[in-house]
């Protein structure tokens, strides 16, 4: 265990040394890591931050690999995301956009190792950096993300993935030639403005006594707190959205805010790396003025509640499933109000379906599943029933209605939000908090209004669930359920569909076992992702396994006839192998489709290099090309569709590129079970997190 931590805090300190160097570097102002939390590459994880305020980047402490962010973008398609303006930001990515409405520019790298994907590295600039980035930043940009992969490759100790990410410093402190700076104090305090010192969380580190005065405050009442807290009339969007600005544009910002009962105070903020420095004056005029407002005693919701609101509303517009939107609302949603755990229900014949929690022990959920709508063990149905919200600030307000809710969840205060869509309900979203807690009015306000985003995805989360399932029943259905056992071959295959959309498509594949000897093996692909490509598919694999046992070119040659005659205006792409066990040798057809690797023990795997025939669909008379190839024992084929290779960059698709990282994983796995071996090309070229095409993939080893 305490080797394991050793390795932990050695590795964590090299991150951090990397990730400081490399802003050093770049010249950048800001800048983070996003790695993959947990084996199973679910989501991205902000685990270090350097620059800006962990609270300022809660909306991405965790990314989907599916969202549309820079980072995922660069994840996903493997390539660097350079973000020049705000208006290239809210062209490219609204969502973002629309909870960082400042100027700045934004870098995002893959972190790609000999081990796969590790994540992603992120770069921020202040306003007025160029908005296209030199070959030398590029460079620069890459180069790190390669050296930091290679690190995360060798390490023996990553950093674990925690709920917040560690925040580190850009810049050392200053020391002022070793001696204390007692005399910038005494000239600060001479100055006829007050003079207040903001660290990057945002928090006072620094109050004169002109400021102190101007204030209302002193000095043992402000160090240490956040202004918005200690001030409850900072309080206010114009501040919050100014001191923002402020750390993520660089640029000096100002606001005039009213400290009550009537008295303006002009604030001028001028930030860097290692925080902000405000002057405090008493304007004559002032153009932008927050309001003063927050009455004695009222609570102080917490910092970017705004921005984080803004962000989720964003967020919530975007297609996800069910499981997705528990997700954001547990990671955002919480959060933002100090909840601890959550429950969403939904009406499903007469009970309580629970379809997804956070934070609640699996037994307490097994124990709440399935209650009736009228049950009076919680108020979920009743408030489902009523359409009204329902909350209970502690334990004992929850036993006066309902004595056993308590019991069961242990936890002490609960926020019941009604989930309903044009009158209809559909479900009950449940926040709960492990301590008492007071409900403000704007509290229950805000919480009811975000119950309505929520209900609406939700909706349509529940239909893409039930379209999903639809589809995947459909493309099972067609491809085929197992692989034959052939003496002499072993065969492996997998199919995925695209990451986006009906999870439906026209990639396929089939092994056909002619007799005792031979073999027929195809691999294709209709166009489209849809019911209709699916449907063809079917219709193709069927009249390929009809056509099976004659010459390959004979075999495409019957199949696009057969197409023609169908009226269709899909095109399909396929290779047909014949392979003769006896006299080990494959004789193959390729209809437009990506060539396969052959990989003989001991040799590099290369591709086949086959003579192109047109498409089927095309209608194309001239006779189909075949291309013999010996198999040695142990010969390795290794058939695949265009999903699996090809390459966003900025030029377009690289299929190449593709191909050869494929190539590579088949050199490094020489000899490994094709199950496992499967596994690594589909993690190696990344598509096991993420793709935007189907992928088929199939294995044959003599």
């Amino acid at each position: 265990m305490g080797a394991g931590a050793d390795a932990g805090r050695a590795g964590s300190w090299l991150l951090d040394e990397a990730l400081t160097e490399t802003i050093r570097r770049t010249g950048a102002s800001a800048g983070g890591f996003h790695l993959w939390d947990g084996p199973a590459h679910g989501l991205l994880a902000l685990v270090v931050l350097c620059g800006v305020p962990a609270e300022v980047a809660r909306p991405w402490h965790r990314i989907s690999p599916a969202a549309s962010t820079p980072v995922s973008d660069a994840v996903r398609e493997d390539r660097l995301v350079w973000i020049g303006s705000q208006e290239e930001l809210a062209h490219d990515y609204p969502q973002a956009a629309v909870s960082l409405p400042y100027e700045f520019c934004l870098a995002a790298a893959p972190l790609r190792g000999r081990r796969g994907s590790h994540g992603a590295l992120f770069l921020l600039w202040p306003a007025g950096h160029a908005r296209t980035a030199s070959l030398r930043e590029q460079h620069h940009i890459t180069s790190a993300a390669r050296r930091i992969a290679r690190m995360l490759d060798q390490a023996d100790g990553v950093p674990a993935v925690s709920e917040l990410p560690r925040v580190i410093p850009a810049t050392p402190p200053r020391t002022y030639g070793g001696r204390p700076p007692l005399a910038a104090a005494d000239w600060a305090e001479r100055l006829p403005e007050g003079a207040l010192a903001l660290d990057l969380e945002g928090r006072i580190t620094f109050v004169d006594g002109t400021a102190e005065a101007l204030l209302g405050r002193a000095s043992g009442q402000l160090l240490g707190t956040w202004p918005w807290q200690s001030l409850p009339w900072l309080d206010a969007p114009v501040v919050e959205d100014r001191y923002r600005a402020a750390v993520l544009s660089r640029e000096p910002v100002e606001f005039t805010a009213l400290r009550p009962p009537d008295i303006p105070l002009g604030f001028q903020l001028y930030p860097d790396s290692s925080g902000i420095s405000v002057r405090i004056t008493r304007p004559a005029r002032h153009a932008e003025r927050a309001p003063s407002g927050a009455p004695a005693g009222a609570a102080v919701p917490q910092t970017g509640r705004v921005h984080q609101l803004l962000h989720l509303a964003a967020a919530m517009t975007e297609p996800v499933t069910v499981r997705d939107v528990v997700e954001l609302v547990a990671h955002q949603v919480l959060p933002a109000f100090g909840a601890d755990a959550l429950v969403l229900s939904a009406a499903d014949a007469g009970r309580l379906k629970i379809t997804g929690h956070h934070g609640y022990d699996p037994a307490v959920v097994e124990r709440l599943d399935g209650l009736p709508l009228d049950t009076g063990l919680t108020p979920a149905g009743q408030v489902m029933a009523t359409g009204l919200p329902a909350f209970f600030e502690d334990a004992a307000a929850m036993a006066h209605l309902h004595p056993g809710a308590p019991k069961i969840s242990g936890k002490q205060a609960w926020a019941f939000l009604p989930l309903t869509v044009s009158g209809r309900p559909v479900g009950c979203c449940i926040l709960s908090y492990e301590r008492p807690h007071a409900f403000t009015a704007d509290e229950r306000a805000v919480l009811t209004s975000l119950a309505g985003l929520i209900a609406q995805a939700l909706d349509r989360a529940r239909l893409h669930d039930a379209a999903h399932e639809l589809a995947h029943g459909l493309q099972q259905a067609l491809l085929p359920h197992t692989l034959p056992t052939v003496p002499g071959l072993e065969t492996a295959a997998r199919y995925l569909p695209a990451s986006h959309g009906m999870d439906i498509g026209g990639d396929f594949y089939d092994v056909v076992v002619l007799d005792d000897t031979t073999v027929a093996a195809v691999i294709g692909d209709v166009q489209g992702h849809n019911v209709a490509a699916a449907a063809l598919m079917g219709q193709v694999r069927t009249a390929i396994r009809a056509a099976a046992g004659a010459p390959p070119g004979a075999v495409l040659a019957r199949t696009g006839r057969l197409l023609a005659g169908l009226d269709t205006d899909l095109l399909v792409s396929c290779l047909y192998v014949h392979i003769d066990l006896t006299s080990r040798c494959a004789t193959l057809a390729s209809a437009g489709h990506p060539p396969p690797l052959v990989h003989v023990p001991g040799c590099p795997p290369h591709r086949v290099e086959l003579d192109p025939w047109p498409l089927l669909g095309v209608g194309l008379d001239t006779p189909c090309p075949v291309t013999r190839l010996e198999l040695e024992p142990g010969t390795l084929l290794t058939l695949y569709t265009d999903g699996l290779v090809e390459k966003p960059t900025a030029a377009g698709i690289d299929a190449e590129r593709g191909t050869d990282d494929l190539a590579a994983i088949l050199a490094d796995h020489d000899g490994a079970d094709l199950d496992d071996l499967i596994e690594a090309l589909l993690r190696g070229t990344g598509a096991a997190s993420s793709h935007t095409d189907d992928i088929a993939l199939l294995l044959l080893r003599v």
